[in-house]
């Protein structure tokens, strides 16, 4: 592909990602009102799902393509990218610290739920090994814990034990309209649903472009491209999301959204693991003679992003520096040591 063709067809699938995002945003807020479900399980699940199409999309395109590097440094990638857009999000908020008007039981343990799964994938990585029918163990545990850990959460907050503290700056997650009948939101339904494809033929047309351009230039190595392009390409449907909740006043659902996006992304690893054909691919990026792997440099960012964010919503700091708190502050800092780490290895 020509270069400056693959380069136009990575920016038109951004900005059809960044615009379809905004109106999938909306859609949620008000399906999360009429369904009873609230904004946190609709961030987590609904939105959190259809705003990681693009990069599941990227993921799997990659594997399919023989390229695990690019697949799994997309999936983890992602998570660090779309960390460090909550603290965008915060920074958009301005009457206090984002972690502090969003504390919820659901988006604490959706948290905890995402550091446990990055965990087990570093494990997967530094174990000897092992696949079956070319899948890996771990890819189908995987989805047994994340499914569990959705159960866990829908009973926390069916019958919670903890509560945060009600300050006159936390913004509770209270329905603007009222509950109704599936039957008669099934509009609501199809447009999310037309939202959804629409990302999924982007995220497509990202990741063959970067693909393309990987190819084409010596310098553009996989890990690189996979966090820092199409992981940020296919990311911006929760950057958008999550700005436009907060100006919506959803701000339980822009948190959950992104901590329950980056838990259904845990997924990215275990979806492209069963597309790759030649054994397991926590194995296949793990290069001889190569003493740091940028995978895992990504995936410890990962973790001490989330264990940030999370300290964040425990400690709820009010109003921090410049409006944000140190977990944002912390975030920020660590996503721009990422990006220089990841250019040198």
């Amino acid at each position: 592909m020509n270069p400056t063709i693959a380069w136009t067809i990575f920016a038109i699938g951004a900005v059809v990602i960044a615009i379809v995002g905004s109106r999938m945003t909306a859609v949620a807020d008000r399906l999360a009102d009429r369904t009873g479900w609230g904004e946190a399980i609709v961030g987590a699940t609904l939105l959190g799902a259809a705003t990681s199409l693009p990069g599941i999309t990227a993921s799997v395109t990659a594997a399919l393509d023989a390229r695990p590097q690019l697949a799994l440094s997309n999936a983890i990638g992602g998570i660090a990218a779309q960390t460090m857009f909550l603290a965008i999000a915060d920074l958009a908020y301005r009457k206090a610290n984002l972690e502090h008007a969003a504390a919820s039981l659901a988006n604490m343990l959706q948290a905890a739920l995402l550091i446990f799964i990055l965990s087990l994938i570093i494990v997967a990585i530094a174990l000897p090994p092992v696949s079956f029918v070319g899948i890996h163990p771990l890819s189908l545990l995987l989805f047994v814990i994340y499914l569990a850990g959705l159960v866990l959460i829908n009973r926390a907050k069916e019958n919670p034990m903890w509560q945060p503290k009600t300050t006159n700056k936390t913004e509770a997650d209270t329905p603007d309209e009222e509950e109704t009948s599936a039957s008669e939101d099934w509009g609501l339904w199809l447009r999310f649903a037309g939202f959804a494809l629409l990302i999924i033929a982007a995220g497509y047309s990202i990741t063959t472009a970067v693909g393309s351009l990987v190819d084409r230039y010596d310098w553009l190595g996989e890990s690189a491209a996979g966090a820092f392009m199409t992981a940020v390409a296919t990311s911006l449907p929760e950057l958008v999301t999550s700005i436009a909740a907060v100006r919506r006043g959803a701000l339980t659902l822009a948190v959950g959204g992104i901590i329950g996006g980056n838990c259904f992304d845990t997924l990215f690893a275990a979806v492209a693991d069963i597309a790759y054909r030649d054994g397991s691919i926590y194995h296949a990026v793990v290069i001889d003679g190569q003493a740091i792997h940028p995978e895992l440099v990504l995936l410890a960012a990962a973790i001490a992003m989330t264990t940030l964010l999370l300290a964040g919503l425990l400690f709820r700091e009010k109003e921090g520096w410049v409006g944000i708190g140190f977990e944002s502050v912390g975030v920020i800092v660590i996503y721009a040591g990422l990006v220089v780490a990841t250019s040198v290895l």
